[in-house]
């Protein structure tokens, strides 16, 4: 078929979204389903349909019936000076984002990070997680299974996970009875990768081994929802998931006055009776100013699973006064759930934002870009913590939103 016959089949409803590439390349698929669109709906989609990514490479991987793109307005913060055990130096950080004044407030705790030495960043932990859920006869046949799954680990890695994976892990596994309910919340090392493809296959495997062993339990469902994903919840932010990194910092108080014009006693104050107290009493899982902005911006310029961007906004800040005057701040991330290769990170604008920072692709060896990208996004956080919190501590939030927001 011609393309305009196309169009007008799409049109009609004779040929649906999702079948235009029987037709046609996967490019002039996208330009048919753009154009069906406009004529159907009476609206001009010009923007969209400029755009320098190949469909060929992201239809059937990152996208389903792609009509375009929509482009956010990227910038970069920075340099930020980084001591970590994977992130060793200064580093730009690409944050994609429509709100104003996001990107300099960052970019202002960057500067005073960086002059006060820079962050320290340590890694506490490194696990993806799912948790399949099992129907049992009754609670002790659910104890017996969850039993012989935790005494077995090296059995399943064996029979069920490197059946799948090459870079998957099941390291360990924490049960959970709820009656007659078996939630195993499976914990696995997913190198480089965010993970989560990886894990569900791997689980779903683990689960055939099970079924063979208990003929009468059930397994019912691949994730019973104590994974937990793209949820707030109370599981992760105590137990973690994906990376939980720790990004801290001393700010002597001269740069405290001079750059960030207020004092280490105004910032300690602010967050504590803001960040701790008031998310107390909303009963938040982000003990924090604004953890959702600087995480989101990271996410939407690098690929990753923006539904986590949840997870991501759980966290504490911690900001005191130390013995000399100065101020110690910290951030602690329990659910960092990121990659540097599958998934969004194939993109190629988001490949190259990731290569900003030196962590695109894998590692060498393999988990330590993650790593490193973990370290980079606390520290950016913490720089976003700091610099929101002397705002307002200063009584800055308004006059800044109404110069860059507006």
């Amino acid at each position: 078929m011609e393309f305009e016959e196309l169009v007008e089949k799409v049109v009609k409803g004779e040929v649906k979204l999702h079948q235009v590439e029987k037709y046609t390349d996967k490019r002039t698929a996208t330009e048919i389903r753009r154009k069906a669109l406009e004529k159907k709906l009476g609206v001009k989609l010009e923007h969209i349909g400029h755009y320098s990514i190949d469909p060929e490479q992201v239809i059937g991987r990152n996208i389903e019936n792609m009509i375009g793109v929509v482009q956010i307005p990227m910038g970069v913060a920075g340099p930020l000076k980084i001591n970590g055990e994977y992130a060793k130096g200064e580093f730009y950080i690409p944050l994609a984002t429509t709100e104003g004044a996001l990107v300099a407030s960052v970019n202002r705790g960057c500067s005073a990070l960086t002059e006060a030495g820079g962050v320290k960043t340590t890694l506490i932990d490194d696990k993806m997680t799912r948790a399949p859920l099992l129907k049992c006869p009754d609670a002790r046949r659910a104890r017996e299974v969850a039993e012989w799954v935790k005494e077995n680990i090296d059995y399943l890695q064996e029979k069920a996970v490197s059946k799948v994976t090459r870079h998957g892990k099941l390291r360990d596994v924490k049960p959970f009875i709820v009656g007659n309910n078996l939630y195993l919340r499976f914990e696995f090392e997913t190198g480089d990768a965010m993970g989560m493809n990886m894990v569900t296959i791997a689980s779903e495997e683990i689960m055939k081994v099970i079924e063979e062993e208990f003929p009468d339990v059930k397994y019912l469902a691949l994730s019973g929802n104590l994974c937990v994903d793209k949820k707030p919840n109370a599981m992760n932010f105590i137990n973690g998931r994906g990376k939980t990194v720790i990004a801290e910092a001393i700010v002597p108080r001269e740069i405290v006055e001079r750059k960030l014009k207020t004092t280490p006693e105004l910032i300690a104050e602010v967050n504590y009776r803001k960040n701790l107290v008031g998310s107390a009493q909303a009963g938040s899982y982000g003990f924090n100013a604004h953890f959702g902005n600087i995480v989101g911006a990271i996410f939407l310029a690098t690929g990753q699973d923006e539904a986590q961007i949840t997870e991501g906004s759980h966290g504490i800040t911690l900001a005191e006064v130390t013995p000399e005057g100065d101020l110690y701040i910290s951030i602690t991330m329990p659910s960092l759930e990121i990659g540097t290769v599958g998934g969004g990170t194939r993109v190629p604008t988001q490949r190259e934002a990731l290569s900003i920072m030196g962590v695109a692709g894998g590692g060498d060896p393999p988990g330590t870009n993650a790593k490193k990208f973990a370290e980079i996004v606390a520290g950016a956080v913490l720089a976003g913590e700091l610099s929101l919190l002397a705002a307002i501590a200063a009584k800055h939030l308004a006059k800044a939103h109404k110069e860059l927001g507006r």
